[in-house]
């Protein structure tokens, strides 16, 4: 297979630009490397883009392995002919691979390998043929043999049948049609196991829906009901329109006897063989579809969490809430080191309460507080509620948000954790990750396995391997977007670096811990186990703030620094000027010269010119300041103070196939269904929202006992 013209065709790019890619990769290039730094040889494609050709170029690889694998089984079984050679070569699936090997595949005991056992295949193949005048019933009396177990004329034809009805069954182009038609005519069905018992699931005990047009959120709610034992589920297809085909391959009309035998042989196999095959298959396509999409969107929205503002400058304290146990309280400074630890009892009796109230008071005071970070657990709401209440007593202005903590106690009992604070007992090093939530969403969530972060929809019913590689993918590209400080990043980030592995991970920290801070990208080369590969790799996604060389602290790749000091030169900016490294006005200096001549004279892209101007004018830029600061708030609502028609400020928590969640500062998330995001028809709610986002929301109904609020974006 031409791997580049295929990709071209498929991602509409040129096949150029596809051969490039298909090179770098092969070349050891890490994604982001390739996404970031060598835009000019693939036509500035983003990182998910790319990783979605990978895996497109790694599925066409392993369908050529496996095709070549076939062919040699078949081959050694002197059945290789040029037609089925041929149907190989055409086959663009790994299922019409498996269909056209399946006559070749080593069977297990059948009742067609019974029969032929039994020496009825002459009968089934004279059968087939239809001559004119020819008597299945006179000819099958011939094949009747006590010792082979062929005991009557019956015996003998129902055999016969079950030899073509495996033919059939075998057949790659009835199995590509009726494939066909189950994809356009299917309709999957769900009842309840037991009617009278009430579950999540009971709007699925009497539902049925088209297979082109059910969405995805279902087809995982009916499976995941299915497996807890409430739901049977399954997939009805009239049976006309399949078995009009069949009929009319296996019957020519010439022999109204054979035809008899053909339509009953072609009913069973259809009935017996095919279907059950094809509505596994058409289940397990519409739970792929489903689990991909799902985890498309899980990936949109770890993204938008991990690319969340930090909270810069700030001391913050966090609480992670608890009940019999307390809520453990931790205060980190605006680097995220600790600076103090507590546990209060603001759920207990009212002497607890005060207690913890002066605790609280006294910890904020003592050290300047400026942001309280709340998790988002067991007593949130409580904790919340008496945070809101004490910071009033304050003399100064001191907020708070709800964070979420998914993920914090997997991160406290870890390894990890306990490298990083071993002093900390594991349920106070919970309340320091929410702290460091805040400040640095993508340096503390990094830490965490991505499927535990909680931002998605059925994620443990997914293909768990698949998941974690999607997700480690969006976690990369987050990383390699900011960038990591080479001397405050920890092990975890550092993994996410480009070109790094665990080894060098800890090397790195092991030298900055020998020779105190590094003093310049170039300094990295001195790691041991970092090599010319990986410093080429990894070099442009570290920032060292403390060089002498400005250029060290932005995105810029070292390859590229004798390109960016010509490009000053040339931009008139004195030596005096070069030494301050502030150059704001250097966009317009470009756009003056004309940047494509520019980008002659330098030898070098247009892509990359654009991304060194955007760096020099910016140094250290952050790209998540771009996004909205997160919401504060200083008082906290009840469920019951909601009014139907009441407008509120929220922030989007989770999107999610069929609506929104949004904290509107109550203990409950609140939904927006996706008919209530905007007037005009979308398709999905990520066309609209994304996590993070700070949304004005109306009040559609609130039921504090089912905890249940609805809302609407809808003509605010």
């Amino acid at each position: 297979m031409d791997y580049s013209k295929t990709l071209a065709q498929q991602f509409e790019i040129k096949e150029e630009y596809a051969a490039n890619i298909i090179a770098l990769l092969d070349e050891g290039n890490t994604i982001p490397f390739i996404a970031r730094y060598r835009k000019e040889m693939h036509g500035s494609m983003d990182d998910q883009l790319i990783r979605e050709f990978s895996e497109k170029l790694e599925y066409l690889r392993s369908l050529d392995k496996r095709r070549e694998e076939i062919r040699g089984l078949i081959e050694a079984q002197e059945k290789l002919t040029d037609d089925v050679s041929a149907a190989l070569d055409k086959a663009q699936t790994l299922s019409e691979l498996e269909d056209i090997y399946r006559p070749f595949r080593p069977k297990r005991k059948t009742r067609a390998s019974v029969a032929k056992e039994r020496g009825l295949e002459p009968l089934a193949l004279a059968i087939i043929k239809q001559e004119k005048g020819f008597s299945p019933a006179e000819f099958a009396e011939s094949f009747v043999d006590e010792e082979k177990g062929v005991l009557s004329v019956d015996e003998a034809l129902q055999g016969a049948m079950d030899i073509i009805a495996e033919q059939v069954s075998d057949s790659a182009e009835i199995r590509k049609r009726l494939r066909e038609i189950a994809r356009k005519n299917g309709v999957l069905t769900s009842v309840a196991s037991d009617a009278e018992k009430d579950s999540v699931y009971s709007m699925y005990y009497e539902y049925s829906e088209p297979v082109k047009k059910i969405a995805g959120h279902r087809v995982l709610a009916v499976n995941r009901g299915e497996k807890e034992g409430f739901l049977k589920v399954s997939l009805s297809l009239d049976s006309e329109l399949p078995l009009g085909i069949i009929n009319r391959l296996l019957d020519r009309g010439t022999n109204p006897l054979c035809g008899d035998i053909l339509r009953a042989a072609g009913e069973d196999a259809y009935s017996r063989l095919i279907f059950p095959s094809i509505e596994r298959e058409i289940r397990a396509e519409l739970t792929d579809t489903a689990a991909e999409n799902a985890m498309k969107v899980f990936a949109t929205n770890l993204k938008q969490l991990l690319m969340q503002p930090p909270v810069k400058g700030k001391t913050v304290l966090g609480l992670d809430p608890g009940y019999r146990t307390g809520c453990k309280v931790a205060v980190v400074d605006d680097t995220g080191k600790v600076l103090d630890t507590a546990v209060i009892y603001p759920t207990h009796s009212e002497r607890k309460i005060a207690e913890s109230k002066q605790t609280l008071l006294r910890l904020i005071k003592k050290h300047n507080v400026d942001i309280i970070s709340i998790g988002n657990g067991t007593a949130s709401k409580e904790t919340e509620m008496f945070a809101a209440d004490a910071i009033k007593e304050l003399d100064r202005k001191v907020y708070y948000m709800v964070v979420s903590e998914a993920g914090a106690s997997v991160y406290s009992a870890s390894k990890l954790a306990a490298t990083e604070l071993p002093e900390l007992d594991l349920t106070l090093r919970s309340a320091v990750s929410i702290a460091r939530r805040l400040q640095d969403p993508l340096a503390e969530l990094v830490k965490i396995e991505p499927k535990a972060i909680g931002v998605g929809q059925y994620q443990h019913d997914m293909p768990q391997k698949r998941l974690g590689e999607t997700l480690d993918g969006i976690v990369e590209d987050c990383v390699n977007s900011v960038g990591a400080d080479l001397n405050t990043a920890s092990p975890a980030l550092l993994a996410r670096v480009s070109g790094l592995n665990s080894t060098v991970c800890k090397n790195i920290v092991a030298y900055r811990e020998e020779n105190g801070a590094f003093s310049s990208r170039a300094e990295l080369k001195k790691v041991p186990k970092l090599g010319p590969k990986a410093f080429e790799q990894c070099a442009g996604f570290l920032r060292v703030p403390e060089s002498r060389n400005p250029l060290d602290n932005t995105g810029v790749h070292p390859e590229s620094y004798k390109s960016a000091k010509e490009l000053l030169v040339l931009a008139d900016y004195s030596d005096k000027e070069i030494k301050s490294a502030k150059f704001t006005d250097l966009p317009n200096r470009v756009k003056a010269l004309g940047t494509k001549s520019l980008a002659e004279k330098l030898g070098i892209g247009l892509p990359t010119l654009d991304d060194i101007v955007k760096e020099l004018s910016k140094p250290g830029r952050d790209p998540r300041d771009e996004m909205p600061a997160p919401m504060l708030r200083s008082d906290v609502l009840d469920i019951k103070d909601l009014k139907e028609g009441m407008e509120l400020k929220g922030t989007v928590r989770n999107v999610i196939d069929f609506g929104a969640f949004v904290d509107i500062g109550v203990h409950q998330d609140g939904l927006v269904h996706i008919s209530q995001i905007c007037d005009k028809y979308i398709k999905h709610p990520s066309e609209v929202l994304k996590v993070g986002d700070i949304v004005t929301v109306k009040i559609l109904s609130a039921d504090p006992e089912k905890k249940r609020i609805s809302l609407t974006m809808k003509g605010i």
